[in-house]
């Protein structure tokens, strides 16, 4: 069907409700929690969820995460081989700024939420394990899309990249990186695959590719980092020969937290390794103050014929509700880059509650901005198409 609008989708993770929260950030702490009150909530949130991107008039929804801990964390429990925790190395960017990092340690103090910098350790085999859980959050979704109708046009799950669980869960069994980065490709593939077979577009979340520059290679030569996405996109490619390129999307960034991010490695350093993946659209963080203005690399760097643009247009960090003006501005802009506006897609930079509790936007600011989305999308197709 030919495409007469800009359609609007998003990054993934939605605002859960406060006792979804309370669950979550009880069991992480290794207190006992009612598991079958856990699934109820995480079922009535994913209703909720869908019900309000239906009413924002967001074309292609998620679940929102409802039934995750965090967007990479929940797999600790569906794959054998994790045991323990680590504390994962600090942002760079924050020895230059201590005020700043002393609010915001204390603004964290007493905050009801799941931290992904303590996260489990690889100890053993890493294998997919309970795929009943899986199985069981596609028909949750699935349920709720039936329930509550809508015009949507498609929908879309998330997975993790194996280059983030491996960079957060550190490694001590396998003998080296890509002995590690394998096994955790051919796991993930198992949920890969399995929102293909259930009609989902795919979403692979990869905050590997720019994040760990200022993490895990914040004092190695940018070659070496580059050298780390190639080598986590040979994965996933390899974990998607069973998947139709059109059906998978590639989501970039550079961490979902306000901070300086003046560390941050520049788009155009990253971009040539990250447009080897094997996937019919990319989605990347143009609305912060950082990274808007690289989408001008792709007048330079362009996409294949059948590869599409999901372009960030909301900021996930800020209660600022951008104008439907704005919103239409970005996507202008991104047009003309890619030279074709039916080669766009109207999204976030982030999602908005990557890890259980750890979201700055309250739910109600949330769908406002997704409203501000689909109004700005709406005003660029009829300036565009």
């Amino acid at each position: 069907m030919p495409q007469h609008r800009i359609l609007t989708t998003h990054a993934g993770s939605l605002p859960r409700p406060a006792r979804l929260v309370e669950l979550y950030a009880a069991r992480v702490d290794g207190k006992p929690i009612d598991e079958d009150e856990l699934v109820r909530e995480g079922e009535s949130a994913t209703r909720w969820v869908v019900e309000q991107q239906r009413k924002a008039g967001i074309d292609i929804p998620s679940d929102g995460e409802q039934l995750r801990e965090a967007f990479f964390l929940y797999v600790q429990r569906r794959m054998s081989g994790f045991s323990g925790t680590w504390q994962r190395p600090t942002r760079t960017e924050l020895d230059a700024y201590p005020e700043f990092t002393a609010k915001w340690q204390k603004n964290s103090e007493g905050q009801i939420a799941v931290s992904n910098f303590e996260p489990p350790k690889a100890t053993g085999p890493i294998a997919y394990a309970d795929i009943d859980a899986n199985e069981a959050e596609l028909d949750t979704f699935a349920a709720a899309l039936k329930e509550l109708g809508g015009e949507f046009t498609d929908a879309f799950m998330t997975a993790p990249s194996p280059g983030i669980v491996a960079a957060a869960m550190k490694n001590e069994h396998y003998a080296s990186e890509d002995d590690y980065l394998d096994a955790l490709a051919e796991a993930l593939r198992v949920e890969y695959e399995s929102a293909h077979r259930h009609g989902y577009l795919l979403q692979i979340d990869a905050p590997d590719l720019a994040l760990e520059r200022h993490l895990s290679y914040a004092d190695r030569p940018i070659g070496d980092f580059v050298g780390f996405i190639e080598r986590v996109i040979a994965r996933i490619n390899s974990a998607l020969r069973n998947v139709p390129r059109e059906r998978v999307r590639l989501h970039v960034c550079w961490g979902n937290y306000e901070s300086p991010h003046d560390k941050d490695v520049a788009l155009k350093e990253i971009l040539p390794a990250i447009l080897q993946a094997d996937v019919g659209a990319f989605l990347l963080p143009f609305a912060n103050p950082r990274h808007q203005h690289e989408i001008k690399l792709f007048r330079d760097a362009p996409l294949a014929p059948d590869q599409s643009l999901i372009v960030g247009v909301i900021d996930t960090l800020t209660n600022f509700v951008e104008h439907p003006e704005v919103v239409a501005d970005r996507l202008e802009r991104a047009a003309e880059m890619v030279g074709d506006p039916k080669r766009i897609q109207a999204g976030t930079d982030c999602g908005f509650d990557t890890s259980a509790g750890m979201g700055r936007l309250t739910a109600d600011v949330v769908w406002a901005k997704l409203k501000a989305m689909q109004e700005g999308a709406r005003i660029a197709s009829e300036r565009l198409m």
